[in-house]
C-alpha cells in the first residue's frame, strides 16, 4: 500500500520537483525532497490541513507565493520528468523514508549553517546543502502515522 494515493501524473509532477529542488544533491538528496512532499500530503496539521494530493503540495501557496522556490522561479521544474526521477518519486510514494527527512515537513538551503529551528520547528538534520525540519512534538501526529 502506498504512503499516499497517487496517479502517473503525480509521479511525473513530483519527479520534476525533486529534480528541480535537489538534482545537485544526487539521488539521495532528491529522495529526501520527495519525502517532504509525501509528508506534506499526509500531514493534517499546521500549514498543511487542506493539502491532500501531490498536486496540492506542489502548488501550495503560502504568504501569497508558492511554497517551493522551484515553482516560484521555474528553473528545472518546468522541464519534463526523466525516468530516473520518476523511479525515485515512485519509491518515495510507495515506501521510502529516511532520516533526516523521515518526518520532515520543511527543508531549505540556507547557504550557511543550519539554524536550530525554522519557523519554530526543530532541526532534524542536514544532507549536503539542505536543512530539514520536522514538526515540534505534539503539533502534527498525522505525519508520524504509516512511516
Amino acid at each position: 500500500m502506498p504512503r499516499v494515493k497517487y496517479t502517473d501524473s503525480d509521479v511525473a509532477l513530483m519527479a520534476r520537483m525533486m529534480r528541480a529542488e535537489a538534482e545537485g544533491e544526487g539521488k539521495t538528496g532528491m529522495l529526501y525532497v520527495g519525502n517532504v512532499i509525501v509528508n506534506r500530503a499526509k500531514a493534517d496539521c499546521l500549514d498543511f490541513e487542506d493539502v491532500r494530493t501531490i498536486r496540492d503540495v506542489i502548488f501550495h501557496v503560502q504568504g501569497n507565493n508558492y511554497s517551493f522556490e522551484a515553482v516560484q522561479k521555474g528553473n528545472l521544474f518546468y522541464n519534463r520528468a526523466r525516468s530516473v526521477e520518476k523511479r525515485l518519486a515512485k519509491k518515495n510514494l510507495d515506501y521510502w523514508t529516511q532520516h533526516p527527512a523521515k518526518y520532515a515537513l520543511w527543508y531549505f538551503n540556507p547557504y550557511a549553517p543550519c539554524p536550530p529551528t525554522w519557523y519554530g520547528q526543530p532541526f532534524s538534520g542536514q544532507f549536503k546543502n539542505h536543512c530539514y525540519y520536522e514538526p515540534a512534538p505534539g503539533t502534527c501526529e498525522s505525519v508520524y502515522i504509516g512511516g
